[in-house]
């Protein structure tokens, strides 16, 4: 009985362990990777979005990294935010139809971003950074998937490509996924509909009528009842008062 006590309490605490892992993610260095934050915008706004970077590797730096714009979804404007001990880069593309961004019809769009560490600005072992990025107009599609490399001094590249699947597990090297909400329509822009009058709006009507003029002959009959009044009482003062 001790002996079956000991196995059914080994065997649970290895069951807690296992459930631990998988909940708390002590799986491995795996699950961090390049995300963009937020992870939702508006369709035709504009966006300021961060790319933020884990450094996965125990031994080795992150010392470049490389975020390609989707070319099914280009933006006309992309601007950077400066990161201290990184320099910057933008590649661009031809786009066709061009792109309209208050009023001016845009030909070329950015295609990649590329942020490249200087000195001992790496992100080291333990560490994380953001790379911060305004776009917009944003285009009218449902998300937008940007493929991007994270390359290590130790020369090693991490390839954040690959593409979600919708009901499926997330994949070993998702790439990051900015989600776009249709916009809102303005306050006031639904078209006014027509008051249509109802079958017993007539008889509303019918019976405020007949209601105003019983309240009207009332008025005049009481009126003339205060007129006659009067009268009778100037007749009794004029008449003598008879003598007993």
């Amino acid at each position: 009985m001790t002996r079956f006590r000991r196995t059914a309490t080994a065997a649970a605490a290895l069951a807690f362990t296992a459930a631990a892992t998988a909940v708390l993610g002590f799986a491995g260095p795996a699950s961090a990777h390049v995300t963009v934050n937020p992870k939702e915008a508006t369709q035709g706004g504009y966006a300021r979005v961060a790319f933020r970077v884990p450094n996965e590797s125990d031994t080795a730096s992150t010392i470049k990294l490389e975020v390609v714009l989707p070319e099914n979804a280009p933006v006309g404007s992309v601007s950077t935010m400066p990161v201290p001990g990184w320099t910057v880069t933008t590649e661009k593309r031809k786009v066709d139809p061009p792109i309209e961004v208050h009023g001016s019809q845009l030909t070329e769009a950015v295609s990649k971003i590329t942020w490249t560490a200087s000195g001992d600005a790496g992100v080291k072992p333990g560490q994380f950074q953001e790379f911060p990025v305004s776009m917009g107009p944003l285009p009218q599609v449902d998300s937008m998937i940007f493929k991007t490399l994270q390359t290590y001094s130790d020369g090693n590249i991490s390839r954040w490509i690959d593409d979600p699947a919708p009901g499926a597990e997330e994949p070993e090297h998702p790439a990051p996924v900015l989600t776009l909400a249709a916009a809102a329509a303005p306050a006031g822009s639904a078209t006014p509909t027509a008051a249509v009058a109802s079958p017993d709006d007539d008889d509303d009507d019918d019976g405020n009528g007949l209601a105003v003029g019983l309240g009207v002959a009332g008025l005049v009959a009481g009126l003339a009842g205060l007129v006659l009044g009067g009268l009778a009482f100037a007749r009794t003062r004029r008449e003598p008062v008879a003598k007993t």
